[in-house]
């Protein structure tokens, strides 16, 4: 038997004639408008075609839903009903009303028994927030912008956050621009020819959107992003931070971030990147910085995704990804925690260390020279590079810790390789010495060690030279992890006072000097005991 065929009108409201569709649109009043244009004098009935698959709301906005007031005419829209259509399950809901807004929303709260906030009063926006069994959900209530739901929807980003529900009529959508047609056909459409002028910020965006959902960008939405490159120059510092954020954290940033270097946007973005195409590297790297910078980012996905807790073992896609969970996959929950962890709320750690991948070789514009072989070196490079980036994340209002990290990781990216020229693996001392530098973020750095030795080689990587970069970070991981308080950092066994008091010292930097060989020496498995510690203290106390 064959398959019922798709109805063309899915999605869509169509108006009838005597039981024939004569005219369909994204709305009632479309469909009847266009009926009526063909056969005015004729009874029109408006019916709406569900969608191939149904639109299953989930529990939460089944509760919310009997709560509001059926006579306000309020809406779903945006982004959490194209994820609905999409058959992912959202937590945050965005709703419009005619204004007042703020009222429904604090008498919904109160009926939910959830938390409220005003948003902005002058925009008549506010917020619920509903948490039941350790999950939160966001709801946010705002006055339509424009005369009516038409014209709100109208001054959107992008047709398929241009969709709507009535709260009363589930499952029936008001799609006036073709949103759901064009996230059928997996494209990303803006929603009119003034959309990044209205919003340049929305160029990020729309790559990023194209990103996370597989969509391609319409030619004259792209034409019109092109446009609206120098106008990015505009935009607040924080809102650009944000939503580069949201792009490295969205899936396949290197592609995102070619993306915007093919539309001239990384001049006004991350102007510190410009240079890095078609600039040459020594011999044994196969590609330019740019590329390189690219291939890094695209490895460190690797990396964190096959490190990931969700990730199964049985989808290790190449030998590089395979010898990666051997070796390091015992140590998956605490790198996932880690790399989950938010300096500020909102931006994770994981998003960080994208940013510094793409920073990370910044400073070999600047500090390249000849060797006596006659091939390039980049002696000072990393501290150059983290000099660049954090002046960058320092415009773009990043936190202090956030700089921090990111500073460190550029800074130290070379001591992993480091530790594998030294051959063998590194002893107690040298881990104690490499955490001494890197602090917790040494986990930030190894990770972005083997992303880096991927970046370097691409497809054709050495088996050798992974494994022994591997060996090393395997070595590290485990100090850090099972050996926290024995290698990395050890126990005190005396403070000054205990030193001056024993040695008849005065207060100085000797003091801490010798406090510091006795931590070395303890991270060594050299001193045990505090008559161990004064005793080393004492050998010292002349040498210092």
């Amino acid at each position: 038997m064959n398959p019922t065929p798709p109805n063309p009108y899915a999605g869509r409201w169509v108006a009838k004639i005597d039981g024939q569709v004569v005219s369909q649109g994204g709305t009632p009043e479309q469909a009847r408008r266009a009926a009526h244009a063909a056969r005015r004098k004729e009874k029109v009935t408006v019916e709406f075609i569900p969608p191939s698959s149904p639109l299953v709301l989930p529990p939460v906005l089944e509760r919310v839903r009997a709560k509001l007031p059926a006579e306000r005419g309020i809406y779903l829209v945006g982004g959490a009903l194209r994820d609905l259509l999409l058959g992912r399950q959202p937590t945050d809901f965005d709703f419009v009303l005619a204004s007042p807004a703020i009222p429904v929303a604090r008498k919904l709260a109160n009926q939910l028994d959830a938390d409220f906030y005003v948003l902005d009063e002058e925009r008549d926006t506010a917020r619920v927030l509903l948490t039941e069994d350790g999950q939160q959900t966001v709801l946010d209530f705002a006055a339509l912008r424009g005369e009516d739901l038409a014209a709100d929807l109208a001054a959107r980003d992008f047709t398929i956050n241009a969709i709507a529900m009535d709260m009363q009529q589930p499952g029936a959508l008001l799609d006036p621009l073709a949103g759901g047609q064009d996230l059928s056909a997996r494209r990303l459409k803006a929603c009119g020819p003034n959309a990044f002028n209205d919003d340049p910020l929305r160029l990020l965006r729309a790559i990023r959107m194209a990103a996370t959902f597989g969509l391609k960008i319409e030619d004259g939405t792209r034409t019109a992003m092109r446009t609206a490159v120098p106008a990015l120059e505009t935009v607040s510092a924080e809102r650009v931070r944000d939503e580069l954020i949201r792009l490295l954290s969205a899936p396949k940033p290197a592609n995102s971030l070619r993306a915007l270097q093919i539309l001239g946007a990384l001049a006004p973005v991350l102007p510190e990147l410009l240079p890095l195409k078609g600039f040459e590297q020594n011999r044994t790297h196969r590609y330019d910085v740019w590329e390189h910078t690219l291939k890094v980012m695209q490895g460190l996905g690797a990396v964190t995704d096959v490190l990931g807790e969700e990730y199964s073992e049985e989808g290790a896609g190449n030998l590089a990804d395979g010898l990666v969970v051997l070796r390091l996959g015992r140590y998956r929950q605490h790198i996932s925690a880690y790399l989950a962890r938010e300096a500020v709320p909102g931006r994770p750690l994981r998003a960080l260390l994208t940013l510094a991948a793409l920073y990370h070789d910044t400073g070999k514009s600047e500090t390249r020279q000849k060797n006596e072989q006659g091939d390039w070196s980049f002696s000072g490079h990393a501290a150059r590079s983290a000099e660049l980036l954090a002046s960058r994340a320092d415009t773009l209002h990043f936190s202090r810790a956030e700089i921090d990290f990111l500073r460190t990781v550029v800074t130290q990216h070379g001591r992993p390789t480091e530790l594998v020229r030294a051959g063998g693996l590194p002893d107690r001392r040298a881990i104690y010495h490499f955490f001494q530098a890197t602090g917790e973020h040494g986990i930030a750095v190894c990770l972005h060690s083997l992303a880096d030795l991927m970046g370097k080689y691409g497809p054709e990587l050495p088996r050798d030279e992974l494994e022994a970069r591997l060996d090393v970070i395997r070595t590290l991981l485990e100090a850090y992890f099972e050996r926290y308080k024995e290698v990395v950092a050890p126990p005190i066994l005396l403070d000054g006072g205990d030193l001056m008091q024993a040695l008849k010292l005065n207060p100085g930097p000797k003091v801490g000097q010798l406090l510091a060989a006795i931590r070395e020496a303890q991270a060594a498995g050299e001193v045990g005991t505090r008559e161990e510690a004064l005793a080393l203290a004492r050998e010292l106390k002349g040498q210092i």
